[in-house]
This record gives structure tokens, C-alpha cells and sequence, in this order.
């Protein structure tokens, strides 16, 4: 496997406040890969280092093998998509993305003809002369997008480029900006705070927090197998139930829940005691063959399941989700209910 990025212990400090605390990341050739988490974890301060519109306190950042870090932005071969877009008003759509190359010194009939190129990726052609305020958000975004791949870097950052956009236009351009990447070949690094956009997109993803990676893997890897509470809590929806592990040996825990039932799940932790135990709402079901026992507060109808909250013998609060079908049957607020766990449902986290 070729390594796109390679970054290697790199730390950010602006004076006393340190924003990266010695990240390390390989991020393949052509792989969409995804920074994840809250505003000041660091994502876009990492993402910066990459452009070069930071520059690293110590570390190291390789393009492809070659040292970049101290390189200045316009040498490094990487564009970047921002989340304003950042057209140019007084040129047409076509001169908008033909830009790049034109400061590159390519001739006007190359640069006009991989403009057009790249406006037809993004189902664009029709809009080449028209200018950017006469585009909707969404279109003005595929114009940055094709600019940004018109001089063919080897390294495609998007700072957060969908945010500003309509849910239905999000989910829309999610689909267009994983196509294009695939199209393309080329890597590309986004920056989100959007769990579902990472989610669907992502070839691998790296979970930050407080300046540090707390998780890199497969989408599949991180809401399936998070490593801590930060990770289980901030991916998707998840109950977090303290427990009692009685032992832990060879990634597996045998603990006692809730109730006195006691169970083995897969373990991020390695040592015994009061721990958290994770548990997607998704993964019980209502079941006489009850691992749990908890109390219904309310019924919450989304559509296309019913979100159930209850809270279980002791005061812990715990949510499960039932699909909205014909032959589903919810249960009253104040009825008792058991729930039983999903085979593999369960795990055990590290504080």
C-alpha cells in the first residue's frame, strides 16, 4: 500500500496552548480519508499543517515520501476545498476553475479544455458562462470542487465543505464527493464534525479529541469497536451503562450488569472494577428473555423507527430503537419491559 500522507508526530503549539499533541497518521493513496470530531479538536488545525497554511512546531509531514513541512503552500502539490467555497465574483464559472492552471502558466486552450473537463465531472457544463452569484449553494460548491481538481493535485483537503449546505443537499453531495473521489483516484482528506457524513463517506476514519487521535479505523471498525467512552459516545447513539467487571482475559470481559445478570462481551479495557459498557440502542430488542429490566418514560415516533427511552432498576437511563413496522407494538410509558442484548452487542470500554 502507497502512503498518500504520512504524519509522524507532529505537534502544533500557539504559544502556551498546544492544539496537537505529537499526531501521528498514514493516510493510503486514493483513500477518502475523514479528521472527525468536535469544534478545537484539532481537525482542521491538522488538515492547515497538511495545506501549509500552518507550520508545524515539530514533527514530521510526508507527501508521498517527500518531506513537505517546511515547504511554502504554493509549492506542496495539494488544493484544498473550503467550507465558504471562496469564488472568485468577478469571473464566469469556466474562468473560476480554469484559475488554478492559469497560474500555473498552462495555455489557454489546455486549461479551458480541463475546465470544461472537470465541469462535466460535476454535471456543470451548461453553467460555464454564467457567473458565481447566479449559482445556488450547492452548484457554487461543485465549482469549488472542480477547481480544486482541474490542476490535479496528488492530495484533495475539504475543510468542512458541505456544512453550510441543506440536509437534502448534504446527503446529495455525499454521494457525489465519494464518486469523484473514486473517479478521480486522487486522495482526499475532509474535515467533519458530522458523525453520519463521516459514516458514509469514509474509507477510514480518525476519531480526535483534545488535540489527540483517539481511534483510526474502517467506519464499520469505529461504531462497532470503539476503544473508549469518547469514541462510543460521540459516533452515532450508544448506551453507556456502568458495570462490574469481574475479570478481564484475552479482549474479553465477563462483567455484571444491571439487575445481577452476568455476561462476556469483547473488552477495550484490561483491567476489573466499575467500568462503562456500550450498547447501541439498535442492538436490544423487548424480550421476556430479559438480560435487563427497565421502566418505559416515554415513546418518541422518528419516523422510521420509534425511539424508546426508559431507565433501568437503580436510575441508569437506557434508549432502544424498534423499527417503525405494521407488526411492531410499542410499549406505554411506566409499563416494565425486558431487554434483551443482541449476540456481540455489548463492549466494554476504556476510560
Amino acid at each position: 500500500m502507497s502512503i498518500a500522507v504520512d504524519i509522524r508526530d507532529a505537534v502544533k503549539s500557539y504559544g502556551p496552548v498546544t492544539a496537537l499533541h505529537g499526531v501521528s497518521l498514514a493516510i493510503a493513496d486514493n483513500e477518502f480519508f475523514t479528521l472527525l470530531g468536535p469544534s478545537g479538536c484539532g481537525k482542521t488545525t491538522l488538515l492547515r499543517l497538511i495545506a501549509g497554511f500552518e507550520t508545524i512546531t515539530s514533527g514530521e509531514i510526508r507527501l508521498f515520501g517527500q518531506d513537505i513541512a517546511r515547504l511554502e503552500p504554493n509549492h506542496r502539490p495539494v488544493n484544498t476545498v473550503f467550507q465558504n467555497y471562496a469564488l472568485f465574483p468577478h469571473l464566469t464559472v469556466l474562468e473560476n476553475v480554469a484559475f488554478g492552471l492559469k497560474m500555473q502558466g498552462v495555455d489557454a486552450a489546455t486549461r479551458h479544455a480541463r475546465a470544461g473537463k472537470m465541469l462535466e465531472m460535476v454535471h456543470l457544463s451548461q453553467f460555464a458562462d454564467r457567473m458565481p452569484a447566479q449559482l445556488s449553494g450547492g452548484q457554487q460548491q461543485r465549482v469549488a470542487l472542480a477547481r480544486a481538481l482541474a490542476p490535479a493535485p496528488k492530495v484533495l483537503l475539504l475543510d468542512e465543505p458541505l456544512s453550510a449546505l441543506d440536509l437534502k443537499l448534504r446527503q446529495a453531495m455525499r454521494v457525489e464527493l465519494k464518486q469523484l473521489q473514486e473517479d478521480t483516484g486522487i486522495t482526499f482528506v475532509f474535515v467533519t464534525h458530522d458523525q453520519e457524513e463521516a459514516l458514509t463517506m469514509s474509507d477510514r476514519i480518525a476519531v480526535m479529541s483534545n488535540g489527540r487521535v483517539q481511534q483510526t479505523g474502517t467506519a464499520r471498525d469505529i461504531y462497532e469497536a470503539p476503544v473508549n467512552r469518547f469514541v462510543a459516545d460521540f459516533i452515532g447513539e450508544t448506551n453507556l451503562l456502568q458495570v462490574d467487571v469481574d475479570s478481564v482475559s484475552e479482549g474479553r470481559a465477563t462483567l455484571t450488569l444491571p439487575g445481577g445478570h452476568r455476561i462476556t462481551c469483547p473488552s477495550a479495557s484490561t483491567t476489573t472494577g466499575k467500568h462503562h459498557l456500550s450498547i447501541r440502542p439498535e442492538r436490544l430488542t423487548i424480550s421476556p428473555e430479559a438480560d435487563l429490566t427497565a421502566t418505559v418514560d416515554r415513546v418518541v415516533y422518528l419516523g422510521t423507527d420509534l425511539q424508546v427511552i426508559a431507565h433501568l432498576e437503580g436510575g441508569q437511563p437506557i434508549t432502544l430503537r424498534l423499527q417503525n413496522a405494521a407488526r411492531t407494538t410499542p410499549p406505554d410509558p411506566g409499563q416494565r419491559i425486558g431487554l434483551h442484548l443482541e449476540e456481540g452487542a455489548a463492549r466494554l470500554l476504556a476510560d
